[in-house]
């Protein structure tokens, strides 16, 4: 049996990671892989996680099951974080390993509740989310999104591609902090895109991976409350390893609202989905996350420190920005400072990455793509002078 299996193309980030491990310069950057990183190029835990693990080690008592969905008050502490009050009566969640699993999740029920639907995805996105549907044989399209001009939103091409949507069709947001292009729409363009989406019938799926490591936690969530309070039907896939820094704890959730009639049959079959594909959620992360959330001491300094890791990459943007006009002696490059989240896309081609890495030990994706966390105050000015070599 195993003989006819066939060489599958290797991750291009896991391919860069490994690229970038091999590579024997000192004064290598990474600014490829998506984790966050200090000014020392670690990954820190944070300080209200150590608590939490200290005060769990002290106080856990059993290592057994929790359910189906996970431990019933991590669902709710997300809900409350994503959402706010007000929909519980609505809300079917689970616990997934990490938001790449909520994703599968979410997909795997769009597949059960309407195998004829089509799921829509910005172009670009982030790459697993092609590759899950691609393997699952779900129809798929891709609206417009970057402008690869102005590196902003093509809100006309979105908007437009948008009335192509038909009803029972699954659109694919991201919440904030959109990846792999740093560019996000404004509330306005997030209203008519509301409009535009509850015009056509379609159900909302939102990709929320990075609340808090843009404008804020509230408002980073403002577009998924907006779209929470005007459609019937949304599935929403969160992730934990970023604004919580639990990376390898694989800590997710999913939440689909539904009518508060239909509730629990969909909490059901998202039980169901846990089972057939991994069982019982992990719960070590979701336990961390649901003692931070609940216990107001360790939620104050989780929320002030998550603010120090957005405002650091804020300042590393501006940085970053005020470098590349010195260098270049041009505003080309002042779209970073307007981008937010992680990620930035520089609008360099695949041939001037490539340069990059070969002659500066600088290493991005090839679609210029760049982890604006792997940045620090030493290195800004390396980049900018790299990228004016190149950007000729």
């Amino acid at each position: 049996m195993l003989e006819t299996l066939t060489t599958i193309a290797q991750d291009k980030i896991l391919q860069l990671i490994a690229l970038y491990r091999d590579d024997p310069r000192t004064g290598k950057i990474d600014l490829g892989v998506g984790v966050y990183k200090d000014a020392s190029g670690l990954t820190p835990v944070m300080r209200a996680v150590k608590a939490a693990e200290k005060q769990l080690w002290e106080t856990e008592t059993t290592k057994t099951y929790t359910t189906l969905a996970g431990d019933p008050a991590y669902g709710a502490a997300m809900l409350e974080l994503i959402l706010g009050a007000g929909y519980e009566s609505r809300a079917a969640t689970i616990a997934t390993p990490g938001g790449t699993g909520a994703i599968r999740q979410a997909l795997e029920l769009i597949r059960m509740a309407n195998p004829a639907a089509k799921v829509w995805l910005p172009s670009p996105t982030w790459p697993n989310h092609p590759s899950i549907i691609k393997y699952l044989c779900m129809d798929m399209a891709e609206y417009r999104y970057f402008d690869a001009a102005t590196r902003g939103v093509d809100f006309g091409g979105l908007m437009e591609d948008l009335a192509q949507v038909a009803a029972g069709d699954a659109v694919l947001l991201h919440g904030c902090c959109h990846n792999p292009t740093g560019a996000n729409l404004r509330v306005d363009e997030w209203a008519q895109v509301v409009a535009r989406l509850s015009q056509r019938g379609a159900v909302p799926f939102v990709d929320l991976a990075y609340q808090g490591f843009g404008d804020g936690l509230a408002a980073d969530a403002a577009a998924t409350r907006l779209i929470a309070a005007n459609f019937p039907e949304v599935l929403i896939a969160a992730s934990c390893s970023k604004n919580f820094g639990i990376y390898r704890e694989r800590t997710g959730v999913l939440i689909a609202l539904a009518q508060p009639d239909r509730r629990d049959v969909v909490q059901g079959n998202l039980n169901f989905l846990n089972r057939q594909n991994y069982s019982f959620p992990p719960d070590h992360g979701a336990r961390l996350v649901t003692m931070i959330l609940n216990d107001p001491t360790l939620r104050a300094d989780w929320t002030a420190e998550l603010e120090d890791v957005r405002k650091n990459m804020l300042s590393l943007r501006k940085s970053l920005a005020d470098a590349l006009r010195t260098a270049t002696n041009s505003d080309r490059f002042d779209f970073v400072s307007a981008h937010r989240g992680m990620f930035s896309r520089l609008g360099l081609t695949e041939a001037q990455v490539l340069r990059l890495r070969a002659e500066f030990g600088i290493y991005m994706v090839g679609d210029s793509r760049m982890n604006i966390a792997g940045l620090n105050d030493g290195t800004v000015p390396i980049l900018a002078r790299a990228i004016a070599q190149v950007a000729v």
